[in-house]
């Protein structure tokens, strides 16, 4: 698909010069097999410029309305997801929500790398919210490590609201892989053990504030 793959060299370099970007950590992510990266989630923009910035393709779920949108915007919209690897899933039930999960199961078990955010939606006041456990769900079905990710400065250049983004710097630091064993007692605890495990190394990557709660605005996983 040529269109895209034209879309991606250019959002790299228009990215870079918009938000002027401090990537650390890229050596932490494996230059194959199965990976996740599971990042915190202040703004629209992330699911964009974490791709943009690994050093390989990573594959986001992004609303399937986002790929049916008519006009420029619509083929904006479409040609701009393509060119970051996201993949259209619907949303808004339990089954919409387990399907998701089996399909990023399905590009990991491919062997790509897949990006999600364990807190579901955007963080409204800035804090980090509990994550939901499907990312641990990911991880002990797939045996992939867990690379996590803080993206710093997203809220600022576009803030919840906001249509499109501002100049700024911002910066993605990727953490060291974590790796999961066979879960010992039950899988529920597990999942929550592992999430939980995840979450603390985000929040020591972006210094963010915890929140106690999970994100009352939630979205797949």
């Amino acid at each position: 698909m040529l269109l895209p793959r034209l879309a991606r060299a250019m959002l790299v370099p228009v990215s870079r010069l918009m938000f002027r970007p401090v990537v650390e950590g890229r050596d932490h992510i494996p230059g194959d097999g199965p990976v996740i990266l599971a990042a915190n989630h202040l703004s629209f923009l992330d699911s964009f410029l974490i791709p943009l910035m690994a050093p390989r393709p990573v594959a986001f779920l992004a609303k399937a309305e986002y790929f049916t949108g008519t006009g420029i915007r619509g083929f904006l919209s479409r040609t701009t997801l393509t060119a970051v690897n996201a993949i259209p899933v619907p949303r808004g039930t339990h089954r919409a929500a387990q399907e998701s999960l089996e399909t990023a199961l399905t590009v990991l078990k491919d062997g790509h790398a897949f990006g999600i955010h364990p807190e579901g939606s955007r963080s409204r006041d800035g804090r980090l919210y509990r994550g939901r456990t499907g990312v641990a769900w990911l991880a002990l079905a797939s045996g992939a490590p867990v690379v996590p990710v803080a993206v710093i400065g997203t809220d600022r250049v576009q803030p919840i609201g906001a249509r499109l983004p501002r100049p700024g710097r911002v910066t993605v630091r990727f953490g060291e892989p974590i790796r999961f064993g066979p879960p010992a007692g039950s899988p529920g605890r597990a999942r929550r053990e592992a999430t939980d495990q995840i979450m603390d190394a985000i929040a020591a990557l972006s210094g963010q504030e915890r929140a106690p709660d999970y994100n009352s605005l939630s979205g797949t996983a």
